[in-house]
């Protein structure tokens, strides 16, 4: 079979003449099987190897420019006359090409999966390791949690690449501190009272929004990410004790009452009444 992309050469090899000469041939089969229409212009040979040899004509199928019809021929061995091997539509140098095809394990995003989407097993994740397995960095961080592990418990757990690979993933993401909503929060999610921190070592990082109404509410966020739905979002500040000023005392200035004074009866010891002297 040729190459993928052909490179057809135009003057005939020495010693394949007789395969080389064979162009009506080839140009047959190719009409028989799709037709004089889509055959073009004979655009030279490809020599495969000893004694086999393929022609190459110009593609006029729709939708394929710069493909070729390619006719593989081939002679035994001191034979004069050429047999058909195959025919094949191939691609040129200038020919338009679908991108090349990727394995679905590995073209498959997390965005792809639906709610009711089932993945498949994979028994060798980097993410994860066996409970009884766990040694030295990932013992430690484990810590009694892995007691529970082994036997009890999941047949796996986090590894410590895997650890790290969430904890990066959640900080850079919409729920860390780079986020628009955190760069316009005026507090902390630290601080607020709706934060659930973490259990084992990301608790130092990251914890659970339980506020309803915050766009975060059940997702796990960093210390340093924030909200408008901040728990003390709009407290009002308590207002100061008023300490009122001292009365001003005007002293430079007497203002003179006149009082009209009344006549007056005041009674004496034995209950008679005295009249003041002069009245």
């Amino acid at each position: 079979m040729t190459s993928a992309v052909l490179v057809p050469r135009a003057a005939p090899p020495p010693k394949e003449a007789v395969l080389a000469g064979a162009v009506d041939l080839a140009r047959e089969v190719i009409v028989d099987d799709v037709g004089a229409t889509q055959v073009g212009e004979h655009a030279g040979y490809v020599v495969e190897g000893p004694r086999v040899l393929t022609h190459v004509f110009e593609s006029r199928t729709p939708g394929y420019r710069g493909w070729y019809w390619a006719v593989t021929l081939a002679r035994p061995p001191r034979a004069r006359t050429p047999t058909v091997v195959e025919v094949n539509h191939l691609p040129g140098e200038q020919a338009v090409l679908a991108p090349g095809w990727v394995p679905w394990a590995d073209r498959l995003q997390p965005s792809d999966v639906g709610p009711t989407d089932e993945l498949p097993y994979v028994g060798e994740d980097e993410r994860l390791a066996a409970g009884y397995e766990a040694s030295g960095e990932d013992a430690d961080q484990l810590g009694p949690e892995l007691a529970y592990e082994v036997g009890l418990g999941r047949e796996r757990v986090l590894s410590a690449e895997g650890r790290s690979q969430a904890a990066t993933r959640w900080y850079e993401g919409d729920r860390g501190p780079t986020a628009p909503s955190a760069r316009a929060a005026g507090e902390p999610c630290s601080t607020c009272a709706f934060f659930l921190p973490l259990a084992g070592s990301l608790r130092q990082v990251f914890g659970v929004c339980a506020n309803e109404w915050s766009p975060d509410d059940g997702a796990v966020v960093s210390l340093d990410h924030g909200c408008g739905a901040h728990s003390e979002t709009g407290e009002r500040k308590r207002p100061s004790i008023w300490n009122p000023p001292a009365p001003v005392i005007d002293e430079l200035d007497l203002e003179v009452v006149a009082l009209e004074r009344s006549r007056a009866t005041t009674p004496d010891r034995g209950g008679d009444e005295v009249t003041p002297e002069g009245s």
